[in-house]
């Protein structure tokens, strides 16, 4: 076998295979032989069939599983020989017979080598979360939010006042679809209509009927309606205030907190706010990591392994969306740019892995296991159940060593810690 191979771009090879012509016939002639052993046609004695029948009959077909299995076995005993790793499944043009040779082309990309530099200019800005008394008060008025009552007042309505209306709105002095309701509750100051709307609806009592103008954005998701001014007339039916239960046991058995009465409840949610606040950091921190990883490493990726992950995002979305027909799917070109980054912080991810040696022990597996069940009431009793469950747990393997890789990015980069209030930092925009 003869092995020649041409770059024809950052990772693509073209690899010429020549093969002796010789070694091709004598397998198809010993296949067809055993072939004629066994078939049967009409007029001929099974076994008696003249060879020369058998190879008008099955020739071709033969001779095409031969060069089948040729191509597979020489294209992975050339690679081997060159040294080659393919990202991916080749094209091969076969380019016949010339003589005494059997010759073919076959286009690949290969995976590119990775080293790994620049790592101790990761750089990492660690939020240092405090969590006062004021953000565990604002914590427990906000469960207690979810937990109010209405009660019917007789007043004008205020800021967060529930007003009960029947509203019809007119367009040029013609109803519009969507734009007529009955009984219709808004709570003031939630944002739950437009804002002309809800100014509207400021200082009204039971029994009033009103008439005012609201302007729709010029962004609104009705085309017909976006940057008009509508004429709204309103009925109000009702005023309600919104009653808040007494911060006390009973509230405290609400969330199922039966033992330790108010101050156990108050105990939970601090150490559930900072449950969260440790888990948004840690995403963050995971977040800074890989990108500065991508920034200080930047690398030639195989087109091959971009276009799988891409299938394999629309998929996703196709599942979360439920879509079956692939006709309808979201475009492949939508999840081109994450499915770059996806191979990208793979392949660099699996470097640090395989350069350290990091690997995940039983006790690092069950400490994430038992992060992941700490919020559940019977978390106990679900960790041993993703212990128990060797499915999962391979599942989860990968997450846990792709953790020890950031860590340990963390241990060889610069981290400069940032105090942030809990509110601040927890009602920030994501980036």
């Amino acid at each position: 076998m003869n092995v020649t191979v041409e770059s024809t771009g950052a990772l693509e090879r073209r690899m010429r295979v020549e093969l002796p012509i010789d070694a091709i016939e004598q397998q198809v002639e010993s296949r067809l032989k055993s072939v004629g052993r066994t078939a049967k046609i009409k007029g001929f004695r099974p076994g008696k069939i003249p060879p020369k029948v058998v190879k008008q009959r099955y020739g071709k077909q033969v001779r095409e599983e031969v060069i089948g299995e040729v191509l597979q076995k020489s294209y992975s005993d050339a690679v081997m020989q060159q040294n080659l790793h393919p990202a991916g499944g080749p094209k091969i043009e076969t380019q016949g017979e010339d003589g005494d040779t059997f010759s073919y082309v076959a286009t690949f990309e290969i995976m590119p080598e990775v080293e790994l530099k620049n790592l101790d200019k990761i750089k990492i800005e660690e939020p240092d979360v405090q969590i006062g008394d004021n953000d565990v008060d604002d914590m427990l008025t906000n469960l207690r939010m979810q937990k109010s009552t209405w009660e019917t007042v007789d007043r004008k309505s205020k800021d967060g006042d529930r007003v009960i209306v029947d509203f019809s709105g007119e367009l040029d002095g013609e109803a519009f679809p969507g734009g007529q309701g009955t009984e219709i509750p808004v709570v003031l100051g939630e944002g739950q209509m437009l804002p002309d709307f809800e100014k509207g609806l400021k200082g009204i009592k039971a029994g009033d009927e009103k008439t005012f103008k609201v302007k729709f954005p010029k962004d609104y998701h009705a085309e017909d309606l976006a940057g008009q001014k509508a004429d709204f007339s309103i009925k109000t039916h009702r005023v309600e205030e919104r009653v808040l239960p007494e911060l006390n046991e009973e509230f405290a058995e609400m969330f199922n907190v039966t033992e330790g009465g108010l101050e156990q409840f108050i105990e939970d949610v601090r150490e559930n706010m900072e449950r969260e606040a440790q888990q948004k950091v840690k995403n963050d921190i995971r977040e800074q990591v890989m990108d500065s990883l991508l920034a200080t490493n930047p690398l030639d990726i195989p087109q091959t392994l971009v276009h799988q992950e891409a299938h394999s995002l629309q998929h996703d979305a196709m599942r979360r969306m439920g879509i079956e027909d692939h006709d309808k799917a979201p475009p492949i070109e939508t999840f081109s740019e994450a499915a770059e980054k996806r191979v990208r912080l793979g392949l660099l991810l699996r470097q640090v892995i395989a350069d350290n040696g990091l690997k995940a022990d039983a006790a690092r597996l069950r400490e994430h296991v038992e992060e992941m069940c700490a919020s559940y009431e019977n978390a106990d009793e679900m960790v041993e159940m993703y212990l128990g469950n060797p499915q999962l747990m391979q599942q989860i393997e990968p997450v846990v060593v792709e953790q020890l890789a950031v860590e340990w990015l963390l241990e060889n980069g610069k981290v400069k810690a940032k105090k942030i209030a809990f509110k601040d930092y927890m009602n920030a925009p994501a980036s």
